[in-house]
């Protein structure tokens, strides 16, 4: 096999969930450039419609599928949906996540907690069993967070929710391998209307986030960014990588 196939995704089915923006929609372009049939997945239809369209007019393939990841029966409709469309599953993209609110914990109302473990936790969880079910083999990817992996003050909530998706990367790839290798990718500073909100800053204000986080490569990440490690982690490149975190953030420690 060339270096060229070896990333190649031709032949691969992936489903992206959040990809009707931001870093999700930059896995399923990518993905779909890389030569896998991309299933493009989002609570708003409007968004994943331009998203499978625009994948479908620079000669990919791509379908919407509007998804609530909270709600175990759509996450199942979303799995049957790929596979009834493209014959398979082999690639299953947890993006769907994030919270707006930064605060300390003892500030932070009840429902915000449920509702971030509900999305950022417990739909990757009920992900990643939906995947394995409707896989022969494949890869599961994770988008976690570096707010899983140390102390955060104002994101007790999310870290929480990350550090629980990283435990269950590293005990669902035992336990699902050797048919599926189960990885996750922890994007850094990357400039989502989600991150700019919840840190209180607007697209005006990147050159005082880009000091803030003190990031060694001087420049703040991109959706490609994320989507290279996770077209990485899918291809053959990947075959003998699972349980890892990639850590994707410009050489910045994470924060």
């Amino acid at each position: 096999m060339s270096i060229f196939d070896r990333y190649s995704l031709a032949g691969h089915v992936a489903v992206v969930t959040g990809a009707g923006r931001g870093i999700g929609e930059g896995i399923a372009r990518d993905f779909a450039a890389a030569g896998a049939k991309v299933v493009v997945a989002a609570r708003r239809q409007d968004e994943i419609d331009a998203v499978a369209s625009a994948i479908n007019d620079a000669g990919g393939e791509a379908i919407a599928v509007q998804t609530d990841v909270t709600d175990l029966s759509q996450l199942e409709n979303l799995a049957r949906t790929a596979v009834d469309t493209f014959g398979k599953l082999t690639d299953w993209v947890n993006n769907a996540g994030g919270s707006p609110m930064r605060m300390p914990a003892r500030e932070l109302p009840r429902e915000e907690w449920h509702r971030t473990i509900a999305l950022n936790l417990t739909s990757i969880y009920e992900g990643c069993l939906t995947a394995e079910q409707h896989m022969e083999t494949g890869s599961i990817i994770n988008i976690t967070s570096g707010a899983g992996t140390g102390p955060v003050p104002g994101s007790a909530h999310y870290g929480a929710a990350k550090a629980g998706t990283n435990s269950l990367t590293w005990t669902l790839a035992a336990e699902f391998a050797p048919k599926i290798r189960v990885n996750a990718v922890a994007p850094g500073a990357i400039p989502t209307e989600v991150m700019l909100q919840a840190l209180g800053k607007d697209e005006t204000q990147l050159e005082e986030l880009l000091e803030e986080w003190n990031i060694p490569l001087a420049r703040l990440g991109t959706p490609a960014d994320i989507s290279s490690a996770c077209i990485y982690l899918a291809s053959d490149a990947a075959s003998w990588v699972s349980g890892e975190i990639l850590r994707v953030g410009g050489g910045a420690k994470p924060r």
